[in-house]
């Protein structure tokens, strides 16, 4: 009788709780998501602001260039050369009508008496002089001065724009427009800003000379308090938040470019960009719960569905029990179909045991059929197991292939920003790809089909590229050493021999603790022993009997802490063996380290072929390839990527465009199609699992459509050899297995004729 251990939890009560807590880290994310892009904003706002700002700096300069050039043009009339003042006064006169923006103009001498002004009679003896201290500065300098703003004899606020001339006798004067500030008003009215925003212009005192809001009121007044501290703290241009005169909080730039000190300042409400920011809050929040509703509908529908089809199988089990007839529904649950297909098998065997009581020798024959059944159903289940293996590495590459993109885009947008939790999320997508393909390995070596490709190998390249792969996978640990002679001839496959030692090193690391690893490698009675030592747990005798057995796992709860499905030594131990080498584990106890030794047959140095050092010629190392493909800015090229995975595509289609690259992404063949026929790319980037079309019709169909060079890659999680091969043979250049990093991206891309 069944005792159960605790109180049993209804499957519809696991669903649901799996499907809330699934929901967590994409709030997390999302959250993070939604203040990211209000910071964006932000960013993008304050540059927008400080650009504008700069705009209108340079057509504030280019008016007051305009004035002084004119100025200089009246410098040069025949009048004022010859000294002949009540002419020059009736021309200056003349200007002013002419010069809508100009109140008057006024001429003194070297000394700074007034000669004339033309708002005045010409004789009139009026020595007062708006703004003395510019026109100090325009005689002391010899340059032209625009002074502060302020009201004159004509009663309406101006600045002066001054120009030091002289006659043809040498002798210094100082010319003089008084310039209304209504050409500045229609710069600042001329830009077309949203509601709120304010933008003023401000003299070389701080005095404002025009204001898109208010502008009668607050001309000749200063800046509010904190605009004036912000310009005051700040260097020629700056962005900060400030209050208006209105009392309104904004968000401010200014910019302190112009040749003459003056200062435009524009103002954006921060009320805008909170609003911004709550209905991104509100939008995600919604689609959240939106989502767990609808996921938990369908998890409380499945499980209905189970439970019922459980009961099902629950009442014929019942009915094989009593002897009667069992009749089998078929469900839409594979699990369940091969439970009912398990019961009627078992209510046959029944029926014929009954059978074979009258007679023996159709009993036998009956169990001998039953056996031959039996084993075709293992064979059935095995072919299921494989193919259910290949399925799931394809649907857990899949996700982590949009994870590696979202990890690279950030790295590449966000340099320095959250390494720590960029390096963590690197660490555990490596940590799962391992996991798969250790499951993918196992799944052969059962069937008998783990390849090995044996050559003449020097073991030392193999110590070389798994201590490499040790030290640039691991961000902390304890330090690898090595000992190693100059060479160590093996025959095998080098592939899976850095495979084995590269387990070794990863368990090491795992249960090492913080002591050093050793690795040593020599050459003893005709063969080459690799030995790979640590000072960390250790393990008991009972353990070693089982260390190298797949699934097996050391005692809780050091085992989760580490991380791992035990299968990393069983494959080691396959892979030596069918190298016709022997592995092996001793331990003097617990807390006292551990040692795993490889013993392979050693060969003679192969002669043919080989350098003037005897060191086998090999590939470039990854690193290299690495430099060589980031180190030149690669070609632009026309991408089409095509991914039914929508996070996947946009993720890598965000990836490429960063890199410089047109990209379109699209989600199914048809798409794919359609765009490739308006766009002609050069590279087209083919999932393989498509709702409407495979990916391998998909690449004779564009082939087909293609009028120029088209470089197809297969990106996809099945990795298999037999897939590589399918690939090949429907037209792709190249079969890469998720996920793909931007690295091998691009090397990819840049093989493009």
């Amino acid at each position: 009788m069944l005792v159960p251990s605790r109180v049993p939890v209804r499957l519809r009560h696991l669903l649901v709780l799996l499907t809330a807590i699934g929901f967590i880290p994409l709030i997390l994310i999302g959250a993070w998501g939604v203040k990211m892009t209000a910071d964006h904003q932000r960013r993008e706002l304050e540059r927008s602001m400080l650009d504008l700002s700069r705009a209108l700096s340079s057509a504030v300069d280019a008016e007051l260039d305009g004035w002084v050039g004119t100025l200089r043009t009246m410098a040069r009339t025949p009048a004022l050369g010859s000294g002949d003042m009540r002419a020059f006064y009736d021309f200056a006169k003349e200007q002013v009508h002419m010069q809508s923006d100009w109140s008057s103009v006024v001429l003194t001498d070297a000394n700074g008496a007034v000669v004339f002004k033309t708002v005045l009679p010409y004789g009139s003896q009026d020595g007062w002089v708006i703004d003395p201290d510019s026109l100090q500065r325009a005689m002391s300098l010899r340059q032209p001065v625009i002074g502060r703003i302020a009201h004159g004899q004509a009663a309406q606020p101006a600045f002066p724009v001054r120009v030091p001339v002289t006659d043809n006798q040498n002798n210094l004067y100082v010319l003089t427009a008084a310039i209304q500030p209504s050409r500045i008003l229609k710069l600042v009215q001329r830009q077309r800003n949203p509601d709120g925003w304010v933008i003023s212009v401000h003299d070389s005192s701080g005095l404002r000379v025009a204001r898109s809001l208010d502008h009668e009121r607050t001309i000749g007044t200063g800046p509010s308090a904190s605009l004036a501290q912000l310009m005051q703290n700040g260097p020629m241009e700056g962005v900060g938040v400030t209050r208006t005169l209105e009392n309104v909080e904004v968000v401010s730039a200014y910019t302190r470019l112009s040749r003459y000190g003056w200062t435009v300042a524009v103002g954006a409400p921060t009320a805008a960009l909170t609003g911004i920011l709550a209905q991104s809050a509100a939008v995600y929040a919604g689609a959240i719960i939106a989502s767990l509703l609808l996921c938990t509908g369908l998890a409380v529908l499945i499980a209905r569905r189970m439970v019922a089809a459980i009961g099902a199988l629950q009442e014929q089990a019942v009915r094989l029990g009593r002897g009667e007839p069992v009749q089998i529904a078929p469900s839409g649950i594979y699990e369940v179909n091969m439970m009912g297909l398990a019961l009627e098998a078992a209510a046959h065997q029944r029926t014929g045991h009954e059978r074979e009581r009258g007679h023996l020798l159709a009993s036998l024959e009956q169990a001998l059929k039953a056996q031959e059944e039996a084993l075709a159903r293992a064979e059935s289940a095995s072919r299921a197991k494989d193919d259910f293996l290949a399925v799931l590495g394809h649907e857990l590459r899949n996700p982590l292939s949009p994870i590696v993109s979202a990890l690279d885009l950030m790295s590449a947008r966000e340099q320095g920003v959250y390494q720590r939790e960029r390096d963590v999320m690197r660490r555990q997508v490596v940590h799962l790809k391992r996991l798969v393909d250790d499951l993918l390995d196992v799944s052969r070596i059962t069937r008998g089909k783990l390849e090995l490709v044996m050559a003449p190998v020097n073991l030392c390249q193999v110590v070389a590229q798994a201590v490499d792969a040790a030290n640039g996978a691991k961000l902390r640990g304890p330090a690898i050493g090595v000992r190693m002679p100059e060479s160590a001839w093996v025959m095998g496959d080098e592939s899976r021999l850095v495979q084995v030692l590269t387990n070794l090193l990863s368990n090491a690391v795992r249960f090492g603790g913080d002591g050093a690893i050793a690795v040593t490698l020599e050459v003893v009675s005709g063969q080459a022993r690799l030995q790979v030592r640590d000072h960390g747990v250790g393990m008991h005798p009972g353990m070693l009997e089982h260390i190298f057995e797949p699934f097996y796992q050391a005692p809780q709860p050091l085992a989760r802490a580490a991380g791992g499905l035990g299968l990393g030594l069983a494959i080691a131990r396959n892979i030596v063996e069918r190298h016709g080498g022997r592995i092996g584990a001793i331990s003097p106890g617990q807390a006292q380290g551990s040692t795993f030794e490889v013993l392979l047959p050693a060969i003679a140095a192969p002669r043919l072929g080989l350098p003037a050092d005897g060191a086998p010629e090999h590939e470039p190392d990854a690193g290299a390839a690495h430099a060589d493909a980031t180190s030149s800015e690669p070609a632009r090229r026309r991408i089409l990527v095509v991914d039914d995975n929508q996070d996947a595509a946009k993720g890598l289609q965000a990836l490429l465009e960063l890199s410089g690259h047109e990209v379109v992404a699209v989600h199914s063949a048809c798409a794919a199609l359609d765009s490739f026929a308006a766009e002609q790319p050069e590279v087209a980037i083919v999932d393989i699992g498509l709702p409407d079309m495979n990916g391998y019709q998909l690449a004779g169909a564009l082939r087909a459509r293609s009028r120029g060079a088209l470089r197809l890659i297969a990106l996809t999680g099945y990795g298999q050899a037999a897939d590589k091969q399918r690939a090949e043979a429907a037209g792709f250049d190249l079969h890469l297995t998720k996920p793909a990093g931007i690295t091998e991206l691009q090397r990819a891309i840049a093989d493009v004729e």
